[in-house]
């Protein structure tokens, strides 16, 4: 291992134990349901869906959900695997998998970090310029604007110290989660019932080669629904003993999921069928103040998931800049430095190429889908945490390396699908 490396390690667990052991379950399971269950992850749901078909879609999302929520419990039962304590993801792939496994991890972690804080900032712009065109219908302010005006926002959240520190903005945004999935869930119910059932159709559109890439792309949106690349993070504000309260707080968000997520996406496809739009909230008509309601939940969770996604960015850069025990001063000005330059380079680019289904399957393929799927599984092998019970050490083995295996699959065909949507919609913009 490098001397730089050693060092990074040094700061990762020093900066890190400062705010570790304070949190309970339900601050697990507030932080937990903020990062995975966003509007921004509901929304393309019953699209990915639409472009796989009822059979296919279905199984896709209780696969993905089930997998998930295994591979989630397995990355917590490795906290203190070697009788260390690992407070980052990227410290826990080098302690099983060495120098490798720590740059790799720390790879996925950008993409999926950065990846997603550029989907979701399209959603909340989205959603702002909604309720803008509510009350302003002549109005002149553009995606672009609301997009900048969010950065804004974030940069000011953006300033908080640890992913601790943003509990309560946490708990408020799981409401909100919560808030905005029984919103959006009751009126496509009542949209749906309001269409003529006749003109719905269910079939899959377009050519062989369009339906094919469509529904690569489509498993790349589920991947990204997913997402939840701070486990060891959120981990590390727990306090002890953290891996059974981990196990409730993860357990407890995946309840929340389940009861929201499946709903929504079935209960979408079901009303528009075929014609549903990649952003659910933009199929709805009627009632219009309760589609301004979910679009206000929208930005008010939206404003907390990109503060638990920017951390990973932020770590690495005060591991790069503050390694070197600088004086308080020069630290005080590093944050602000560093923060404003990472929100105007995702806002430039949210306004840029506002496509926001093509951002999410990306980063659902590259980013989530090594970090939620496949990593916790072959580190779960690698450390042999394996069961004394034969039969079961077996059944997980077996288990582990068929997740492991497809969603290899899922992320391959999920990436090639998306490129080839974001060249298509580049080229239309």
């Amino acid at each position: 291992m490098s001397e730089k490396h050693e060092e990074d390690q040094e700061f990762d667990v020093g900066s890190e134990d400062e705010a570790a052991g304070k949190g309970t379950w339900k601050h697990a399971a507030f932080h937990v349901a903020t990062t995975i269950a966003t509007p921004a992850a509901y929304a393309p749901l019953p699209f990915a869906l639409a472009s796989l078909g009822w059979p296919l879609g279905v199984s896709s999302l209780v696969t993905a959900t089930l997998a998930t929520w295994y591979s989630s419990l397995l990355i917590a039962s490795l906290w203190r695997w070697n009788g260390k304590k690992h407070v980052t993801y990227r410290l826990l792939a080098d302690s099983i998998f060495g120098f490798w496994g720590y740059w790799s991890i720390a790879f996925f972690q950008q993409v999926a970090s950065i990846g997603n804080n550029i989907a979701i900032q399209i959603a909340a712009g989205s959603s702002l310029k909604a309720v803008y065109k509510h009350y302003h219908k002549h109005g002149t302010l553009t995606l672009q604007h609301f997009i900048i005006f969010f950065g804004a926002f974030e940069l000011f959240l953006s300033q908080l110290p640890d992913i601790h520190s943003l509990r309560w903005v946490n708990g408020l945004c799981t409401l909100s989660t919560i808030g905005f999935a029984c919103t959006t869930i009751g009126v496509t119910i009542y949209n749906g019932k309001k269409i003529d059932r006749e003109s719905i159709s269910y079939s899959l559109q377009g050519s062989s080669s369009a339906k094919r890439f469509a529904a690569f792309n489509a498993l790349g949106a589920i991947a990204f629904s997913f997402g939840d690349a701070m486990l060891p993070e959120i981990q590390n504000t727990v306090r002890e003993p953290s891996v059974k309260n981990m196990y409730k707080g993860v357990s407890a968000a995946y309840s929340v999921i389940v009861l929201t997520y499946w709903q929504l996406a079935f209960t979408g496809y079901w009303a528009f069928g075929s014609q549903v739009q990649p952003y659910i909230v933009a199929s709805l008509t009627v009632p219009k103040w309760t589609i301004i309601m979910a679009n206000i939940f929208t930005v008010i969770q939206i404003s907390g998931c990109y503060q638990i996604y920017c951390r990973p960015t932020y770590a690495y850069f005060e591991e790069r800049l503050a390694s070197n025990r600088t004086s308080m001063l020069k630290n005080g000005l590093i944050r602000p430095i560093f923060t404003s330059i990472y929100i105007v380079v995702i806002t430039l680019v949210a306004s840029a190429m506002p496509f926001f289904v093509d951002f999410v399957s990306i980063c659902g393929a590259v980013g989530f889908t090594p970090l939620d799927f496949i990593f916790p599984v072959l580190a779960f092998l690698k450390a042999g945490k394996m069961p004394k019970n034969r039969a079961v050490g077996i059944s997980m083995r077996i288990l582990n390396v068929g997740i492991a295996a497809w969603f290899s699959i899922v992320a391959v065909v999920g990436c090639i699908g998306a490129i080839r949507f974001v060249v298509e919609d580049v080229k239309t913009y």
